[in-house]
């Protein structure tokens, strides 16, 4: 469902788009307005909410690729192309500083890159729809490698690794994403993880899977990203594994690859994010793949990059089987980059 195209729209119009009781207190001004309409400050009306949708806030049909480890050195190159087509990446613009393990969320308009390794705080946001380099938004609440995730209006950065002991964390931090300002503490996973657990939202629950603590970890865990609180606990992934991604539709989440007893691994497997249970066989990437990235914009699922190289491949993710070519990164082969997607 949308608001209109053209006509008055009304903010209890607005308030059931974003799946409030008609009658709800709200203003123009407010993040979840802002965010529905695309507009993140300034001057706003209810005109700029023609054919807005609340249904998926959270992703879009630009895929950005940005950071990472390549050519011996922490990149700063931003990349992106057009999620339902195939072909190689175009240059978008840089990061502030070159960094891997980056923590990313979006609210269709802006994209946020938070943390990196080594233990960088942090957070810097692009607007999707432009190219152009990213601008200061704030700080975590402390400096480490992490994977983000977001409900349209709220980021979550959840786990992560530091250079201080102890090494691999459990902290999650949020940022409201239409504004800018350091993070704030929402609660904790279920157990310290580092090494670039997979995060998934279906924009109201968030989901890490796997990680590494004193070993590669099966666990999955979910919070309610509108709340604040402690993870709880999801189901299990097939087997423990770090370094591996995740991307998502409104009902189900999607991982692949990772780290798997020493051994890359190119395992798909997918959860249904409203419930708990254990992660079900989905197929294959093309070739096992560690230290990747993933976004999606709704219905195709896209993992990019690993092992140093440039390949980009995608999943249609309502149904199940194997990965398959999609383009190349144009800039340099990359390894533990991050990605959003946003419109």
């Amino acid at each position: 469902m949308a608001l209109q195209t053209s006509g008055a729209i009304s903010l209890n119009n607005v308030n059931v788009e974003l799946g409030n009781s008609g009658t709800a207190y709200i203003t123009m001004g407010s993040a979840a307005v802002r965010g529905l309409f695309g507009v993140a400050s300034g001057a706003i009306s209810l005109s700029d909410g023609y054919g807005a949708s609340g249904a998926t806030p959270w992703y879009g049909s630009r895929g950005l690729f940005a950071g990472g480890i390549g050519g011996y050195s922490f990149q700063t190159s931003i990349d992106y192309i057009t999620i339902s087509t195939t072909g190689n990446s175009t240059n978008f613009g840089d990061l502030t500083l070159g960094r891997s393990s980056i923590g990313s969320c979006s609210n269709v308009t802006r994209g946020v890159f938070g943390g990196g390794a080594s233990a960088i705080n942090v957070i810097e946001y692009i607007t999707i729809s432009t190219t152009g380099n990213a601008t200061d938004f704030g700080d975590l609440t402390e400096g480490r490698a992490t994977t983000g995730l977001s409900n349209g209006e709220r980021g979550a950065f959840g786990g992560g690794t530091s250079n201080v002991e102890p090494f691999n964390r459990d902290t999650i931090d949020y940022i409201t994403i239409a504004t800018t300002g350091n993070a704030a503490d929402f609660g904790n996973l279920t157990a310290v993880r580092g090494y670039n657990p997979a995060a998934i939202s279906n924009g109201t629950r968030g989901v890490w899977a796997g990680g590494y603590g004193a070993i590669a970890y099966d666990i999955i865990d979910y919070i309610t990203v509108a709340t604040t609180g402690n993870a709880t606990d999801f189901g299990n992934l097939t087997g423990g594994r770090y370094s591996l991604a995740g991307c998502s539709s409104d009902t189900r989440g999607v991982v692949g690859g990772g780290n798997q007893s020493a051994a890359y691994v190119n395992t798909i497997e997918y959860i249904t994010v409203a419930t708990t249970g254990n992660a079900t066989d989905f197929g294959d990437l093309t070739v096992a793949r560690v230290g990747l990235c993933s976004c999606s914009n709704g219905t195709r699922g896209i993992f990019a990059m690993a092992n140093f190289d440039v390949t980009i491949e995608y999943i249609t993710i309502s149904t199940t089987g194997n990965a398959t070519d999609f383009g190349d990164i144009s800039s340099t082969g990359r390894n533990s980059a991050t990605a959003l997607s946003g419109t």
